[in-house]
């Protein structure tokens, strides 16, 4: 072939040129099989990058925790002196009770186990029960009465204020300076008090509170979840917040309270569902000081079921933000340094990233449309920043309070994607209850059941009372699961390969969630009609 021929086929670097700039143009016109770039394009990428941009605010906070805590690790609080054994101050200890026949023995027996003097130690059994615990309860007390106990029996028929009514109608009558209170899934041990009461040496301590620790914590795959979810908030959020300088909030139990800084803080008000929490934020407005003990433990029992656990979940993420719409004014009004207001800031409003996550799923088939040609420079440029601080922050916190705590780690870090998993699975419950704050629904306190669950093979709990009502909350998180699976068919068959591991949490967690929440309700049903009859054998 001659090389004017050649020339002839082989286009110029100006025709190349022009080539190129087509493909570019078509690609950027057409980023998807279906859709130009027009206005649906627009709105998703939008939509998609505005709420992952703010959930990625949220994990860089995340990031600065976790930096913080390893900075602030080895910080320990130390008490500015010690009482001579004469001097200890009396302490009311306080047991809240609602329906807990399964439990209370054990409560009680723990807590006429702690090491004080029998002359400075109330104890005060505060009942609000509409069930045999009024008997068991109070038969027990009357028990340790007759051993030399100063022990009381307090019972409500009106359930005002629900817990926070409890403490509060207890505390006329409590002979300490100090109150000290446990929930009746707690099991403390018997040097706590030791290990909390010279923190009060310092008058302007008003409280000191342990980190909580899980009796059954590797019972099955929802409390190895919920063990690894708990850890990362008390081994990394309570430290961080103590240990800076910022305020952190007392957890409704394992812990000790002065008297004045509660009557001083305006008491115990029951206008939110985290009384506990909004307390402790008042008090320290008020100038009183907290004390956290990250290394010193308090036993607890965490659910077994999944419908106790979504309860107790949405029951936590309402009454923050109840707290946050109660107080925000005044604590951006307060004479606070800039970083504790922020500080504040996230710890209120963080639940409403429950609501954001489920635009986020709604967000995703549509996203897979869009974004179908889209190349490596695209992800690397917007996706990888931001998943990073809203994705990969969350196995930072996680694993940092797995790595802190458990020398045999690296089973539970295994766990981790699991536990991203089941924080979107609790989108739709805690959702709700974030919206139903924001709005002023006003709903009950409700409690958490507890069941005595502390060996891997108690299995009696699904033959017990108090099972909640799966509702139908499951049948949503089960359309959701199989949209996704959905979409995942649709990430293989077009090899978008990248999407199918974040999608597939997603698919996960509402999988879990709403099959569990069926499977426990509906088993627990099925279980106890199979024992009446057997039970009614057994009696005659």
């Amino acid at each position: 072939m001659s090389l004017h021929a050649l020339a002839a086929i082989i286009p110029t670097t100006e025709e190349l040129m022009k080539n190129y700039l087509n493909v570019v143009e078509q690609t950027s016109r057409n980023i998807s099989p279906l859709y130009r770039l027009d206005a649906f394009d627009y709105t998703i990428l939008i939509f998609y990058f505005s709420i992952l941009g703010i959930l990625a605010i949220y994990g860089g906070y995340r990031v600065k925790q976790v930096i913080d805590f390893w900075r602030y690790r080895k910080l320990v609080p130390k008490p500015k002196a010690l009482f001579a054994e004469n001097e200890l101050p009396r302490i009311t200890v306080q047991l809240p009770l609602f329906n807990e026949m399964y439990v209370v023995e054990r409560l009680l027996k723990s807590i006429t186990e702690i090491d004080y003097p029998r002359d400075r130690f109330e104890i005060q059994v505060l009942d609000d029960s509409t069930d045999e615990t009024v008997k068991l309860a109070r038969a027990t007390v009357e028990a340790y009465a007759r051993k030399g106990f100063d022990i009381h029996y307090i019972h409500r028929t009106d359930r005002t204020g629900f817990k926070a009514g409890a403490l509060e109608n207890g505390l006329k009558s409590a002979k300490g300076e100090l109150v000290a209170i446990f929930d009746a899934d707690f099991v403390p041990k018997p040097d706590c008090l030791r290990k909390l009461v010279d923190f009060f040496t310092d008058p302007l301590v008003g409280c000191a509170q342990m980190r909580w620790s899980h009796i059954n914590g590797n019972y099955n795959l929802l409390t190895r979840l919920q063990t690894i979810m708990l850890d990362g908030h008390f081994v990394v959020e309570q430290t961080v917040r103590n240990r800076t300088g910022g305020f952190f909030n007392f957890n409704g139990t394992a812990g000790i309270w002065r008297r004045k800084a509660i009557e001083m803080s305006g008491g115990w008000q029951h206008d939110t569902l985290t009384e506990d929490t909004d307390l402790s934020f008042r008090a320290q407005l008020m100038g009183w000081r907290f004390v956290y003990l990250l290394d010193e433990e308090a036993p607890s029992e965490i659910p077994v079921e999944i419908n106790a656990f979504k309860a107790q979940q949405r029951r936590w993420a309402k009454g923050v933000m109840q707290v946050g719409i109660k107080l925000y004014r005044r604590i951006w009004a307060a004479p606070l340094p800039l970083r504790v207001k922020l500080e504040m800031f996230f710890r209120l409003t963080g639940n409403i990233s429950y609501p954001l996550m489920i635009v986020v799923s709604f967000l995703q088939f549509p996203l897979l449309l869009v974004r179908y040609n889209q190349g490596f420079y695209h992800l690397m440029v917007f996706d990888v920043p931001l998943l990073f601080f809203s994705t990969i922050s969350v196995v930072l916190f996680y694993g940092t309070g797995v790595w802190y705590l458990d020398e045999k780690r690296t089973k539970r870090l295994l766990h981790l994607p699991l536990v991203m998993a089941i924080g979107i699975g609790l989108a739709f419950s805690n959702a709700r209850a974030v919206l139903e704050a924001i709005v002023g629904f006003k709903t009950e306190f409700v409690r958490t059941p507890k069941y005595q669950v502390e060996e891997a093979s108690d299995e009696t709990w699904k033959r017990k009372k108090y099972k909640r009502k799966r509702g139908w909350l499951p049948l949503i998180e089960l359309s959701f699961a199989v949209y996704f699976l959905l979409a995942i068919l649709y990430a293989v068959r077009f090899s978008l390969w990248g999407t199918i591991p974040f999608l597939s949490l997603f698919c996960f967690g509402y999988g879990y969630m709403g099959l569990m929440s069926i499977l426990q309700a509906g088993g627990a049903r099925r279980l106890q009609n199979l024992w009446r009859p057997i039970a009614a054998i057994r009696r005659t």
